[in-house]
């Protein structure tokens, strides 16, 4: 079993930056496929970002990409997401997951086996 925490959320200006960790426990994440999502309220949880498990391959939505860098730390076990010049749209509760050791990165949630609890982030205009 793998156990994912996220930090470093909090109630920011539009134009600020943030950046979210996800330590994970149980179990070494080297070779787990990992993402973030975020959920906004009245809306699905939706695909953010998402890295390979060598960490050569990232996607970004659209809605994202340019401003917000997915990376990892093996060596941590820990997951990172640097969020810059953030929107009042970018306001939601965000979600860090990991798929099956060895899998392929996707953007789907369903694909992924573990999940934190989740941080919430507040972008204010």
């Amino acid at each position: 079993q793998v156990q994912l925490v996220e930090s470093g959320g909090g109630l920011v200006q539009a134009g600020d930056s943030l950046r979210l960790s996800c330590a994970a426990s149980g179990r070494t994440i080297s070779f787990y496929p990992m993402a973030w999502f975020r959920q906004a309220p009245g809306k699905e949880r939706e695909s953010v970002a998402t890295i390979s498990w060598s960490g050569g391959s990232t996607y970004y939505a659209d809605s994202v990409k340019g401003r917000f860098t997915i990376s990892r730390d093996n060596a941590k076990n820990t997951v990172y997401l640097q969020m810059n010049s953030l929107k009042p749209e970018d306001t939601a509760v965000y979600y860090c997951a990991a798929r099956g050791a060895f899998g392929s990165s996707s953007a789907a949630l369903a694909d992924y086996d573990y999940w934190g609890q989740g941080t919430q982030v507040t972008v204010s205009s």
